[in-house]
């Protein structure tokens, strides 16, 4: 009898222990940037496999950056700009993705992933998920109502030369910068001629002095905020990126606003970036996530959640998905003229960063 009692017991613990693990296998927890996705992703996606969906959000690198680095962020699948995602390779923060999981890799545009070997070679460790640019978003009637019809809405002298910000603010327009140093200093040093990623701390200091400059006549320094504000007018002029730009302007035209809204890609140059997936090594559903990963690179899938966010994606067989407004858009999928005038953030030694982040801060709070 206490034989079988025994039986009985360790067969119960068997099945709540299976249990349990089909009950966790049915999850993937999802760290992406906000408005960064289609309304319907998620649902197809846990329709087709079964596995639900927690989707949280974040709308700057360093946010996600600190995450990963403090460990067991209990996420499985995050979204990394690539000038972060090799710093955080190297502090072992990601695990090597399965490819005989992910056969929709075979959907990526070939030249892409050759530009992206010197980041991740053999899409070891991720893979991409969106990109574009960085550049302006502007309120066309307000800003040509204010600086007239030659007003410089191709140049970063729109947020960093005083005379037209404070233009600008003495007439009501807002205006507001990315809450990051990475995507601020360095448009600062191409708008002064200097190489937008220099580890010079001479050049970054300059770029500061540029800012501190135009700082009071900020509205705030966020990275999320400024998209329903362009939307709604409640400011003019902002530095944004490209994606979150459109939707604004996409938002602005449904709302029967009585102005529209524009991008530019600034003259003196601009930061091209790239967004992979990659998996924590910590993650605690790993084949939930390369489920989710390959998902994403459906072709049908991937070209709806560029139609929502505007965002080019790395999928080449998507391309027949896409609607011709989306394919045909320059400020999506820029010309080589304009290619060639963009850059890419790269990792930068230490004592760079905090040189940045001191000089950044600094900035920010007027000290």
């Amino acid at each position: 009898m206490g034989t079988i009692h025994k039986l009985s017991l360790a067969v119960a613990a068997i099945s709540f222990a299976a249990a349990a693990s089909a009950a966790h296998a049915e999850e993937v927890r999802v760290y992406n940037w906000s408005d960064y996705i289609a309304p319907e992703t998620l649902e197809k996606f846990t329709e087709r496999t079964g596995i639900e969906v927690t989707y949280d959000v974040y709308d700057s690198n360093e946010i996600l950056d600190a995450a990963l680095l403090a460990g067991r962020s209990g996420y499985d699948v995050v979204v990394p700009s690539t000038y972060y995602f090799t710093r955080q390779v190297k502090a072992g923060v990601f695990q090597p993705l399965n490819h005989e999981l992910l056969p929709n890799l075979d959907n990526l545009n070939p030249e892409l992933m050759a530009n992206l070997e010197t980041i991740d070679a053999g899409s070891e460790y991720s893979v991409p998920y969106m990109w574009g640019t960085n550049g302006i978003g502007y309120n066309i009637d307000r800003v040509t109502e204010i600086l007239g019809d030659d007003a410089p809405v191709d140049s970063w002298a729109l947020l960093f030369d005083p005379e037209i910000t404070g233009a600008l603010s003495e007439a009501g327009c807002g205006l507001s910068m990315l809450d990051s140093a990475d995507e601020m200093l360095s448009p600062a040093m191409a708008y002064l001629g200097l190489d937008p990623l220099s580890e010079n701390i001479d050049d970054i200091e300059a770029a500061g002095e540029l800012i501190a400059d135009v700082r009071d006549d900020m509205t705030y320094f966020h990275s999320s905020r400024y998209v329903s504000d362009l939307a709604n007018g409640d400011i003019c002029v902002a530095a944004g990126y490209s994606g979150d730009v459109f939707q604004a302007a996409e938002r602005a035209e449904e709302a029967g606003r009585d102005f529209s809204i524009g991008y530019s890609i600034p003259k003196e140059g601009a930061a091209l970036w790239f967004d992979m997936m990659a998996v924590p090594a910590d993650a605690p559903n790993t084949e939930n996530a390369h489920a989710f990963i390959n998902f994403i690179l459906d072709p049908e899938i991937a070209a709806e959640i560029t139609e929502y966010v505007r965002y080019a994606n790395p999928n080449a067989a998507a391309n027949e998905y896409l609607s011709d407004e989306i394919i045909n858009d320059p400020a999506i999928y820029p010309e080589t003229d304009v290619m060639q005038n963009l850059y890419v953030q790269a990792e930068k030694p230490q004592d760079v960063l905090r040189a940045r982040t001191r000089i950044w801060n600094r900035v920010k709070s007027g000290r």
